[in-house]
């Protein structure tokens, strides 16, 4: 009886700590609105494109990143992108550093803060015909924003169309 009464309760903990797994890898496997892209698997570690630091609206830092295939592209200028390419893009409210402006006895030293966003874009150029191409997700805390943010995408990135709607330029 005392055996049977552990082996039902550890089947419920393992059940109950598969079930909490499986509900925090689904919600950070949404895909976003319209397009249906989910944010890739070690996307953060990833090679480096370039970084930007954005005023007026967004008034934050930025880094793209890319998968194998964006930084080959990327490097030998190829336009347009290939099928499979993804462009990430990391976004961070910027911060004084205070501990580099007492070194440097000014305020001069900025450092990334919190995110405040991430986005991708993905090639394949069948499934996206209609925008160019690329799919689009912009994640905030690894949540998809909604459809009416998404429907911006494509418009933005059309004033980029001679470079194949991408608006960042590789920082060798």
């Amino acid at each position: 009886m005392k055996r049977n009464t552990i082996l039902v309760m550890a089947a419920i903990a393992v059940c109950a700590i598969a079930l909490m797994t499986f509900a925090a890898s689904d919600a950070d496997d949404q895909a976003a609105p319209i397009f249906g892209v989910r944010i890739p698997p070690g996307y953060r570690d990833w090679k480096l494109i370039s970084v930007a630091r954005e005023e007026g609206n967004f008034n934050d830092l930025r880094a793209q990143l890319g998968n194998d295939i964006a930084i080959k592209a990327f490097r030998e200028g190829q336009l347009p992108f290939p099928d499979g390419t993804i462009i990430a893009a990391q976004h961070w409210h910027y911060l004084a550093s205070e501990e580099n402006n007492k070194v440097f006895g000014r305020n001069q030293s900025f450092i990334a803060g919190p995110v405040t966003n991430v986005q991708f874009m993905v090639k394949d150029s069948k499934k996206y015909a209609a925008t160019g191409g690329w799919g689009f997700a912009d994640f905030k805390d690894t949540k998809p924003k909604d459809e009416a943010a998404h429907q911006t995408c494509f418009p933005c990135h059309e004033a980029a169309k001679a470079r194949d709607y991408v608006f960042t330029r590789y920082a060798p």
